[in-house]
């Protein structure tokens, strides 16, 4: 469209040329539509993509763990077997004549039990004989925890001790040495050993169930003498062992008659009761 104005001079119409309008393109518009440029979206990540990747990180979680208990079990294996292969041909004979002693006590102990039962069967007063074979049964309790003296063949063995203090669980393992010879009752100076018998080192000394021990330590155990004093002298036994360690001196007396006095009082169970 055209407009006009005139002129102050001579008043003579002027043509102005219309305006005209510049289009400016980027270098994102699309120059032959003229449309706006389309911004596209980034596609969402898959949810599959996701759970395989949890999935393969689980699997190598639990290889892993698998693994290092596989290398542990076979360190464990191996440890073991080594311990046995190191060990001389004596100590493989006493382990291997403690093991037949503690199945010997157990067959004995069933042949007892058996004889209790016919015995029992076969009496005419049954009621009578029960009361018999439980007060010897009571005897025989009373003996193991502890609760009555006791006296038989057996060893007393004498530890004097240097300036190398011996340890609580030295004295723990000769009383397991004594047990696993066979020994039916043991006595650690004036403690009466049991089941729940514990050492314990403390800055005073050793202590055997709470009650303060000093050198010389005097150990009675009723049982197979032989058998008894193998178990502390042989060649790389608990004996052996505190001697080299603790530079002590250690001896070994047999005799037909141990008496072994100290005795401990029967527990007070708070929880535990006989069965009806």
């Amino acid at each position: 469209m055209r407009h006009s104005r005139k002129d102050s001079a001579g008043d003579m119409p002027v043509s102005i040329p219309p305006k005209t309008k510049v289009q400016v393109h980027t270098s994102d518009d699309d120059i032959e539509t003229g449309a706006f440029p389309v911004v596209r979206r980034k596609p969402p990540k898959s949810l599959n993509a996701n759970a395989t990747r949890v999935r393969i990180i689980t699997s190598v979680l639990v290889a892993l763990m698998c693994a290092l208990l596989g290398f542990g079990y076979a360190v464990q294996v191996h440890n073991n077997r080594s311990s046995y292969e190191t060990l001389s041909e004596e100590e493989l004979v006493r382990l291997l004549d403690e093991t037949s002693t503690q199945v010997d006590k157990l067959e004995e102990r069933k042949s007892q039990l058996n004889q209790q039962l016919t015995s029992i069967k076969s009496a005419a007063d049954k009621q009578k004989e029960a009361a018999r074979v439980a007060q010897q049964n009571e005897q025989n309790s009373g003996i193991l925890s502890g609760r009555l003296p006791a006296q038989g063949r057996g060893v007393t063995i004498t530890i004097s001790e240097t300036s190398d203090r011996i340890d609580a669980s030295t004295m723990f393992n000769l009383i397991e040495e004594l047990r696993n010879a066979g020994a039916e009752v043991i006595s650690f100076g004036d403690v009466r050993v049991v089941t729940s018998t514990y050492f314990l080192d403390t800055k005073s000394g050793l202590q055997c169930d709470g009650r303060k021990m000093a050198a010389p330590y005097t150990i009675k155990a009723i049982g197979d003498p032989d058998a008894l004093q193998n178990a502390i002298q042989i060649a790389g036994g608990v004996g052996s062992r505190i001697k080299v360690q603790y530079h002590a001196s250690i001896s070994v007396e047999q005799s037909d008659s141990v008496k072994i006095d100290q005795v401990r009082r029967g527990q007070d169970y708070q929880y535990a009761k006989t069965v009806e």
